[in-house]
């Protein structure tokens, strides 16, 4: 256990409060597993939970909580919760469909097991005397490998509809089954979700998707239609072509995203929202590049904006990884344009090699002529300096041989004003064809568009 926890549950004990560890951190120790997380109920209010430790901070409207915070380390403490009382308005609120809005109703640990989502995290770990409380079967239910609701799941559900994504995370996490009666529902109240602030939801995916388990949650949300909801974009392309270029690149995704999580590698939002939406953004890009008559260059920009903002309405994706995801999306535009020497300058690009593994990605699920691109960077990058300069050449040195071949036959007919010139003309490209060699290729960069910036 925590020693910040520890010191938390002593201290409430010591001051005359009820103090129990909860949740996640009581079942995961009694599945063998390291807790990421100790949470801490108490009879104690916030405020009076306030005036006992001086590192204390209250936070939340809907759920009203104290933060104890030990440097990087915060231990969560909450007050017991208890049944709502229609006399309560001021403190216990829900809306039409049965959603909490606001539930700060206090009561005892009987009360607050009740309120629980599922019987395995209705575990209560006593500083008192050392004791574990289990309610509902929770303890048999670990035994068993079941995920259970406490209570009718139709109404818990419509309580907080992002029970249903916690019963997907539970199941893969821990290796469960979820119970039939409650997976039942889940399907049909899926578009609950729909109506969670988007704020909420971004938390919410990097639990899913950021813990080892990003295939299994995938496949799972699909199967209970928990996926759409979330990724309306995607799942459109999705369900228009199961076997198409995005749905191997979702499952590419996944498997690359919990391979990197199990090496202990980091893994970052930026790539993954680049990496899943990069498929609605091409579909957009061709939208506006046949409605408004842009190239295509200029479809994707705009296209950028529309596709985030249109992902931004269910999950809020902060600025700090939306602008970088959009980086990654210009630089794909950049791959076919900066081969040859233009390479080594391209590669010390900061996002360079984010960039350089989708790319890769898209090559695994397009093949054609993504894949050969992919291809060339790939032996570009893996090789050595003096392969890449070689590498780099065979590029330029097949543009230069195209150009000087159309420069020599154009330009006798430029300078062709009188027979004498036109022979003149036609001794200096025989006797010099090295110079014009070296002038045509000159010519060809100079005129060549602008590849070095067509991120803008």
């Amino acid at each position: 256990m925590s020693e910040n926890a520890i010191k938390v549950l002593y201290r409430l004990h010591k001051s005359g409060f009820k103090a129990y560890l909860v949740g996640g951190g009581v079942r995961d120790i009694l599945l063998g597993f390291q807790p990421k997380d100790f949470d801490v109920v108490t009879n104690a209010t916030p405020e009076e939970i306030k005036g006992l430790f001086r590192n204390c901070r209250l936070i939340g409207r809907r759920f009203r909580l104290a933060h104890i915070v030990f440097g990087r380390d915060v231990i969560e403490v909450a007050t017991l919760r208890g049944h709502h009382v229609d006399s309560v308005e001021k403190i216990s609120k829900t809306n039409a469909e049965g959603r909490l809005l606001r539930d700060n109703v206090y009561g005892t640990i009987d009360e607050d097991a009740e309120r629980r989502d599922f019987t395995i995290n209705a575990l209560y770990y006593d500083i008192s005397d050392f004791s574990i409380h289990s309610y509902g079967g929770g303890l048999q239910d670990l035994q068993s490998r079941t995920i259970r609701m406490i209570g009718d799941p139709n109404t818990r559900y419509r309580e907080d509809p992002v029970r249903m994504l916690r019963a997907v995370r539970f199941a893969t996490k821990l290796s469960m089954t979820i119970e039939k009666d409650t997976a039942s529902p889940i399907y049909e109240l899926a578009p609950l979700l729909k109506d969670i602030p988007a704020a909420r939801m971004y938390e919410e995916i990097l639990k899913l998707f950021f813990n080892g388990q990003a295939q299994n949650n995938f496949n799972m949300m699909r199967d209970f239609g928990l996926f759409e909801p979330l990724f309306p974009l995607v799942n459109s392309l999705l369900v228009d072509e199961p076997e198409g270029p995005a749905a191997k690149m979702m499952q590419s995704i996944m498997q690359s995203t919990d391979s990197r999580v199990k090496a202990e590698k980091t893994v970052t939002p930026a790539f993954f929202y680049a990496a899943i939406l990069w498929y609605p953004l091409s579909q957009r890009a061709d939208d506006i590049a046949l409605e408004g008559g842009l190239s295509l260059y200029d479809a994707y920009y705009a296209a950028m904006g529309d596709v985030m903002e249109q992902q931004c309405r269910t999950i809020s994706i902060p600025r700090r990884f939306s602008t970088p995801a959009k980086d990654i999306w210009q630089l794909q535009l950049r791959f076919d344009r900066n081969q040859g020497t233009r390479a080594f300058k391209f590669i010390e690009h900061p996002k360079f090699r984010a960039a350089y593994d989708l790319l890769l990605l898209r090559a695994s699920a397009e093949g054609g002529a993504v894949a050969k691109s992919a291809a060339w960077w790939k032996s570009f990058v893996e090789g050595g300096e003096e392969q890449r300069s070689v590498i780099a050449r065979s590029v330029n040195n097949g543009s230069r041989n195209r150009n000087s071949n159309q420069r020599r036959r154009r330009k006798p007919s430029a300078k062709r004003t009188s027979p004498d010139s036109g022979e003149q003309s036609s001794n200096q490209s025989t006797e010099k064809p090295a110079e014009n060699n070296k002038t045509a290729n000159s010519d060809n960069q100079a005129s060549s568009p602008s590849t070095d910036k067509p991120a803008g």
